[in-house]
């Protein structure tokens, strides 16, 4: 049987809203393990991880409750917003697939210059790296007097520049695809959402306009 009547279309919905109530939890639940343990110091990124997981968490209930009392504003109001985070989450995924390593090293720039010397520090120790790119002799001599990675006594730094490019276009692949497939179940979401919205509940007076 073909998944288009009321009760599908109703399970389905909730169940996506679900997996994206899960979703936002786990990122709530990871930032918190994270900065608790001390693997992310940036009150920046927890910050940022949590408020996502939070926005996630409270679109999914909207959509759970709108899907479960078929309220027709609450769904309307889901479909618009969870439409605005697919245009913006497809446009920042295809972003990532698409930088090169100019547009890599000017990213790494401009977020390095927005870092306190507490994270620079932090995030040196942890990678074993001194400064980013240095490319003047001004941020050579300005990033190895704050430098206090291990490297430092051996004599032997890399700059945290080199370290991160090895690997950004791998991570880069990565989250675009994932951002991809989230930003497609978005679209089914919308789908869904205009779908349901438009469908009689059977128990309901058939008399009575949606």
């Amino acid at each position: 049987m073909v998944c288009g009547g009321f009760t599908c279309s109703k399970n389905a919905l909730c169940s996506l809203n679900v997996v994206y109530m899960l979703v936002g939890l786990l990122l709530i639940v990871v930032a918190a393990w994270g900065k608790g343990f001390g693997i992310v110091s940036s009150i920046h990124i927890i910050g940022g991880v949590i408020a996502v997981g939070f926005f996630l968490l409270l679109i999914s209930i909207v959509g759970l409750i709108g899907a479960v009392h078929h309220h027709q504003v609450m769904l309307f109001f889901y479909m618009v917003i969870l439409f605005i985070v697919f245009l913006f989450q497809f446009g920042v995924s295809c972003s990532c697939l698409a930088m090169n390593q100019g547009q890599q090293e000017k990213l790494l720039n401009s977020s390095w210059n927005i870092m306190s010397n507490d994270t620079r520090i932090s995030l040196e120790n942890k990678m074993d790296c001194c400064g980013l790119f240095n490319n003047t002799k001004t941020d050579f001599v300005s990033d190895l007097h704050l430098c206090e990675a291990p490297c430092v006594k051996k004599k032997s730094c890399l700059t945290c520049g080199e370290k991160m490019l090895q690997h950004s276009s791998e991570a880069l692949k990565i989250l675009g695809g994932v951002g991809l497939f989230f930003s497609f179940t978005e679209i089914l979401g919308v789908w869904l959402a205009m779908r349901y919205r438009n469908q009689k509940d059977p128990r309901a007076n058939p008399s009575a306009f949606l």
